[in-house]
């Protein structure tokens, strides 16, 4: 259940569709409970602040200009040169708490866990949500990198499912970044 969520809400992403919200938190419920089993803390931290960032994403993607015209506030947009040093700045910062986090924790409660990679799927994760949030182009790129570092860290701990999910993600997140990419061209057109 989680999977077949997981994947019909970055497909609905993809789409820019409103349901990825309600369907993404479906997934992100249930694996917050699995990724706690699996002892990947930094992935049920993730899917915890994706249920939350899906409330603050469904809210900002359904509202409508007070002028009167009934058009959508949020919009896709591509990042400046500012915008990119905030992304990398919120990656960094999580990705070094994450980290530390991991390595104590690995040393004093959950030895299975792989703190680096752990941390870099989830701090690129967070910075994926918030800006799939605020519909940045770049969410995309995030994405990718979570995606493809998810892949080999799930099959790690025998979650083959969960890992054959994020090479479909990956290919969904490559799809999304073209489609967004043209939905914004045509738009500035």
């Amino acid at each position: 259940m989680a999977v077949i969520t997981g994947i019909g809400s970055v497909w609905f992403s993809r789409k820019e569709n409103i349901l990825v919200y309600p369907v993404g938190m479906v997934s992100t419920i249930i694996y917050i409970y699995i990724s706690f089993k699996g002892r990947l803390i930094g992935e049920a931290s993730v899917n915890f602040y994706y249920t939350v960032m899906s409330i603050y994403g469904w809210w900002l993607w359904t509202r409508k200009r007070s002028d009167g015209t009934g058009e959508l506030v949020s919009k896709i947009t591509a990042s400046d040169k500012k915008s990119w040093l905030e992304q990398l700045a919120f990656f960094g910062s999580f990705y070094i708490v994450i980290f530390f986090a991991l390595t104590y924790l690995k040393q004093a409660f959950f030895p299975g866990v792989i703190p680096w990679a752990d941390a870099l799927a989830s701090a690129s994760a967070y910075t994926g949500m918030w800006l799939m949030a605020k519909k940045k182009l770049e969410n995309w790129i995030w994405w990718i990198i979570t995606d493809f570092v998810s892949i080999p860290l799930f099959f790690s701990k025998g979650y083959v499912f969960t890992s054959f999910q994020f090479l479909i993600f990956t290919i969904l997140a490559i799809m999304g970044y073209i489609t967004w990419k043209k939905k914004l061209h045509a738009a500035t057109a």
